[in-house]
């Protein structure tokens, strides 16, 4: 059994979790201790009695940890993209990229801990001297989603531990494999012991208790709307700073004048790859007129080619759903969709294949509206409504009638459409020509309305979240 590490020891849970492989539920990957309310207490108090002397460490040692780590996640992301792919279902290839991200992520803030900006501006005062410097929030709770088990954690730790602050992390429950990984990884960084805790459990009883410990200063959290409306209100209680991303209902515009193979490449990437459960996937794609049904019928085409099958086989395009859950709301919400009047153009069946599996086909539902339940509520998995508009101002007006704002795409010829609707896109990342889903991990990453809700993540702008401003004055 694979332990939690807390204040530096590996540390057995009250209770035990089994890890099953989405694509063959024969297969156990492994069995991963589960914390109580009481370890996430004393990951707590570790990383409390860690946070003033990590607080004051030197850049320097900062970046030979997270330089370090970042170097063994590129060097291993073949072995530890085959864990990932093995216990999430995410198709190999895709699982080694998301590894070599994190291992990238984490060079990134290497860096970033060498260059934490400040100022020196003269006062309105002569004779004195300002300074504007950046410190370090706290111990910050990190609790992250099951869809990318390593580069979203990846994304929060390695800017906590850059800016000097301390961790306790607690991951989603369906994959503790490769948060376990990447604490091995941390465990041997030349951390200090507390610095850095993972405590794998269930959220009523880990999350609940990192949420109201008042020694918890922040609380960086992925995941569903209805629970980060919980994380907002216990932070907002007792004034912790919080950082929520909570999914979107992301629109893919296509005008007339669209590129048909870029605007087929762009919905098939962004809707049904990783199989549809990604944050940023396109779930409603929007298409004008006069190109709808050469879209429709292009789009069907490009889905027969694709095998779903085994995450690790070398013929899959497509891997499993993640789990019974996720495959339970995945097929509920495609017969919603027919009660509500879409048509089902192409998949919507679970598949059987030789192993047994969460097999889904990727499903292409046609004529919805945006009116439905079924196009206004995530569904996080291989599923996409096509929408049929007059043209581009009616298409803009339904990308923006959602209560998410994460990312929104257009396919299009014309600077003028393209230009406009980067402006005007209700959303806070717009692709253009590109799928909705897939972003660098050097520039920030967030949405608006109910999608995002505080400082954004990744790139220099991970400062405002993990860091506090202080200003001193000094009499010369």
């Amino acid at each position: 059994m694979q332990c939690n590490y807390i204040g530096g020891a590996w540390v057995e849970g009250p209770g035990v979790s089994r890890n099953l492989n989405p694509s063959n539920l024969s297969d156990l990957v492994g069995e991963y201790a589960c914390a109580d309310a009481a370890q996430a207490t004393q990951a707590i108090d570790a990383a409390h009695g860690a946070f003033i002397q990590w607080s004051l460490s030197t850049p320097q040692q900062r970046f030979d940890v997270l330089d370090q780590v970042g170097s063994e996640l590129l060097a291993r992301k073949a072995e530890l993209g085959n864990l990932l792919a093995r216990e999430e279902g995410k198709t190999l290839p895709e699982a080694i990229a998301e590894v070599g991200r994190a291992g990238q992520i984490f060079k990134f803030f290497a860096g970033e801990a060498l260059r934490i900006p400040g100022e020196r501006l003269a006062s309105v005062r002569p004779g004195i001297d300002v300074d504007i410097t950046r410190e370090p929030v706290g111990v910050v709770g990190i609790i992250t989603p099951w869809n990318f088990p390593i580069a979203i954690p990846a994304w929060k730790i390695a800017p906590a531990l850059a800016y000097g602050n301390c961790v306790v992390f607690k991951p989603a429950d369906p994959v503790p494999g490769s948060a376990w990984v990447l604490a091995e990884i941390l465990s041997r960084s030349g951390l200090p012991d507390g610095v850095f805790n993972l405590v794998m459990g269930r959220g009523r009883d880990v999350g609940q208790t990192v949420l109201d410990d008042r020694r918890v200063h922040a609380i960086s959290f992925t995941g569903t709307s209805a629970t980060g409306r919980r994380v907002a209100q216990a932070c907002s209680s007792r004034m912790a700073r919080f950082q929520l991303e909570m999914g979107g209902k992301n629109p893919l515009v296509i005008l007339d004048d669209a590129d048909l193979a870029v605007a087929v490449d762009s919905a098939v990437q962004g809707s049904f790859f990783s199989t549809g459960q990604r944050c940023t996937a396109s779930s409603r794609i929007i298409v004008t007129d006069a190109i709808h049904e050469r879209f429709v019928e292009a789009t069907v085409e490009a889905l027969r080619t694709l095998r779903v099958g085994d995450a690790r086989a070398s013929d899959t395009d497509i891997g499993p759903v993640a789990d019974a859950a996720q495959l339970e709301q995945d097929l509920s919400y495609i017969a919603l969709a027919r009660q509500e009047g879409a048509t089902v153009a192409f998949g919507g069946e679970r598949l059987q294949r030789a192993t047994p599996g969460y097999y889904l086909q990727p499903t292409l539902l046609t004529q919805a509206t945006n009116a439905m339940r079924s196009s206004r509520e995530e569904i996080f998995g291989p599923v996409a409504s096509v929408i049929r508009v007059r043209d581009y101002d009616e298409a803009l007006a339904v990308a923006n009638d959602t209560e998410f704002g994460l990312t929104a795409g257009i396919c299009t010829t014309s600077l003028k459409h393209a230009t406009h609707f980067k402006r005007h896109a209700q959303a806070g990342m717009v692709m253009v020509n590109v799928p909705t889903a897939g972003v660098d991990y050097h520039v920030p990453f967030g949405g608006r309305k109910g999608s995002s809700f505080g400082p954004r993540e990744q790139g220099r702008y991970a400062a405002e979240f993990y860091t506090i401003v202080k200003t001193a004055y000094t009499r010369s």
